[in-house]
Formats: structure tokens, C-alpha cells, sequence
């Protein structure tokens, strides 16, 4: 059941999404994935090594190798878009590692280089808060004013144990000064949110949405935590010392947490998953239509949509908790 209330509901979604997006500009805007070679400072030493502990390839797990030039990288990834959809136009993305991470001169001709290939018309750039500098931030502000820019921000978490235990290397304040800046500038900002990480209980994961929600974000990606092979992750899964989320309990979660974020917030993902070669767990996120389908019934079936309790999202929160220990959710 549609509520018409909500006004960025299109396709049966009762949430904001990015086929609205597409509706209003006119056009579908496609992502065109590609490692241009960074590292990342929670890797190389400067600000801690071995990454995140789920981490297997610095997030770039449908990228190329960063050797492949990145003109032939988004030639790659065109030809690709353009046998299902012989029009189709796409931003850049920046995916693999910290895409911030570089002098400003290699970042300007990084960035530039990828804006000249045929077929792209904007850059969305994947990083850390504590990888950008005022410099860059300006140069940003610079590139927005001539093209689609997104940058997105690894949040998570705002639960600093939390952090510490996936050895993120960040810590909020730290996260809430590269927001700020950004915003300051203008620049739209995409933040990333993981359900399932180690030690954190549904109402932890309801805590970050709800303070993601007061933020106000152009966009959120919602991904769930699966465990790859090779990651600390995985360890902690066969010792077990870590058990995911079922399907059931995420599809709830993520229903909650899309009720305490604001409507216009773009919601441009709802669930992750790794090379299906290497996912251990859980399983069930491999059937990603599957976990979609169950978030579009579920809010169908609650009668809610996303933001119908930003305003009261405490109340929400305490309301969801206390139906979950009783099994009635």
C-alpha cells in the first residue's frame, strides 16, 4: 500500500531512492567503479596498519586492477552500462581504498582525467574524514560548481568501542569536522552506515541512524556486515566470537532506521555484499532482491515510510526495542 503522503515514493518504494532521483533529472545516472590506485592511512602506517577488520581490498571488490590505466578502466566500465542501456551516462566513482588520499596535484588529475572519458558527467569519490584537508576541500568545492559531485564518508558507527573493535582509525569528532567543512562548501555528501558490526546491539545500530538522520545527509548507504575470507572478520566468525544479523533481524533494523531519517535524505543503498567467491557469512546476503523484497513488504505491512518518525525518532526507537523483546515486531 502506497502512502501518497510521502513524496519521493516511486515504484512501490516507501522510501527515497535513487530511481526517484533518476525520474526527477530526467535521465539514469549509473555508477562506473574504478581503482585508481590509492592506499589509505588506516594501511600504509599513518594512522594505523592492517585496515578495518573487514575490510579485503580497501572496499573496491568489483573494481579493476589498480594497474589497468583509468581511462581504459571507465572505458570498461561504459561498455558494460551501455549493453543494457545504449544511452546510459555515469559518475565516476572512486571506490577502492581512500580516494583523498594523494597530494592535491595527483587528486586534480586523477579527477579531471576520469571527467574527459566519454560517457561520464560527474565523480563520486570514496573516502575518510581524516584524508582531507582544506586544500582538497577547496578544490572540491572548485569541481562541484562545473560537475556532479558526491563525496562519500565512511561513518559506520558512532560508537566509539565500536570503532576501536574494527580498528577504524577515526573517531567522531573527527568525522564531525570533515562533515561540517564539507557542508560548509557546499559539496553533497553520501554517508556510509554498517549494521551487524561486532558488540553492537539493535538499539547502538538504531543510535547511528537516528544521529545520521539529525545530520541531514544528501545521501545514506545502509550495508549489512558480511564476512569475507582473509579478514580479521573471519576469524572472529570461526572462533565464535562474532555471529551476524539473520535476514529477518536486518530487514526489521533497516525498516526502523528508515523511519528516523529524514525524507529527502537519498537512500542509495540498502544492503552490501562482497565477491560471492569469498562471502562466508552470512549467507542470505548474496539474494539481495530477496532482502529489498522484505523491506518493501515490511514497511507495506507496518504502514510506514521513511521519515514518518524523524521528528519522534526516540519514541520510535524505544517503541521497535521493546516490540523485538516481545517477538511481536
Amino acid at each position: 500500500m502506497i502512502n501518497y503522503d510521502f513524496p519521493y515514493a516511486y515504484e512501490n518504494k516507501l522510501y527515497h531512492t535513487l530511481a526517484f532521483e533518476n525520474q526527477a533529472r530526467g535521465y539514469k545516472l549509473y555508477k562506473a567503479s574504478l581503482d585508481a590506485g590509492f592506499t589509505c592511512p588506516n594501511l600504509d602506517g599513518s594512522k594505523g596498519t592492517g585496515g578495518c577488520i573487514f575490510c579485503s581490498s580497501g572496499s573496491g571488490y568489483f573494481t579493476a586492477a589498480p594497474e589497468v590505466p583509468l581511462e581504459d578502466q571507465l572505458a570498461t566500465e561504459m561498455a558494460r552500462l551501455r549493453q543494457k542501456d545504449p544511452e546510459a551516462r555515469a559518475v565516476a566513482y572512486f571506490q577502492a581504498h581512500t580516494n583523498t588520499y594523494a597530494p592535491l596535484p595527483r587528486l586534480q588529475e586523477l579527477y579531471e582525467r576520469a571527467l574527459r572519458c566519454e560517457g561520464i558527467c560527474g565523480l563520486a569519490i570514496g573516502t575518510r574524514p581524516d584524508a582531507l584537508n582544506a586544500e582538497t576541500m577547496d578544490y572540491l568545492k572548485e569541481l562541484k560548481e562545473c560537475t556532479l559531485l558526491t563525496v562519500e564518508l565512511g561513518l559506520q558507527t558512532i560508537h566509539e568501542r565500536t570503532a576501536r573493535i574494527i580498528n577504524r582509525g577515526y573517531n567522531l569528532q573527527e568525522f564531525m569536522e570533515a562533515y561540517k567543512a564539507l557542508k560548509i562548501r557546499g559539496i553533497r555528501i553520501c554517508v556510509h552506515l554498517i549494521n551487524g558490526l561486532p558488540g553492537e546491539t539493535k538499539q547502538m545500530m538504531l543510535e547511528s541512524a537516528a544521529y545520521i538522520g539529525q545530520l541531514r545527509p544528501e545521501a545514506v548507504k545502509i550495508h549489512m556486515r558480511h564476512v569475507l575470507r582473509g579478514t580479521p572478520m573471519e576469524t572472529l566468525y570461526r572462533e565464535k566470537k562474532y555471529r551476524p544479523l539473520s535476514r529477518d533481524e536486518y530487514i526489521r533494523l533497516v525498516c526502523c532506521q528508515l523511519e528516523v531519517l529524514p525524507p529527502e535524505t537519498v537512500i542509495e543503498r540498502l544492503t552490501g555484499d562482497g565477491k560471492k567467491e569469498d562471502l562466508v557469512a552470512p549467507l542470505w546476503t548474496a539474494d539481495k532482491l530477496r532482502v529489498l523484497g522484505g523491506i518493501d513488504q515490511t514497511l507495506d505491512r507496518w504502514e510506514n515510510w521513511q521519515g514518518r518518525y524523524f521528528a519522534g525518532r526516540e519514541t520510535r526507537i524505544r517503541d521497535f526495542l521493546n516490540r523485538e523483546k516481545r517477538g511481536s515486531v
